[in-house]
């Protein structure tokens, strides 16, 4: 349950402003989650908890939104949590 609460804050977080991916995210969520409701294996339980466990961190830490603003221009909108600091290329580094 931990596990599918964290999924659908993840999702609310990447695909906010975007109904069409928010709608479709919660419907795989769900599907995904209610077809194997009935599992009874623990080795294939834990299977699947850590492909939805790497499911929410691809999502966290990939997914990017953008938007069309021209015909030809498509604008970014990076998370806080994706944006990380550029170290320059150094030919030669130094010592610190």
């Amino acid at each position: 349950l931990k596990l599918f609460k964290l999924l659908h804050r993840t999702r609310q977080e990447v695909f906010k402003n975007d109904t069409k991916a928010l709608e479709a995210a919660r419907q795989k969520i769900n599907e995904e989650f209610r077809n194997n409701r009935d599992e009874t294996s623990e080795e294939k339980i834990n299977e699947l908890l850590k492909i939805a466990s790497d499911v929410e961190v691809i999502l966290r830490t990939s997914v990017i939104q953008a938007v069309h603003t021209d015909s030809d221009k498509i604008v970014l909108i990076p998370r806080k949590d994706l944006l990380q600091d550029n170290t320059p290329y150094l030919e030669k580094p130094t010592k610190k």
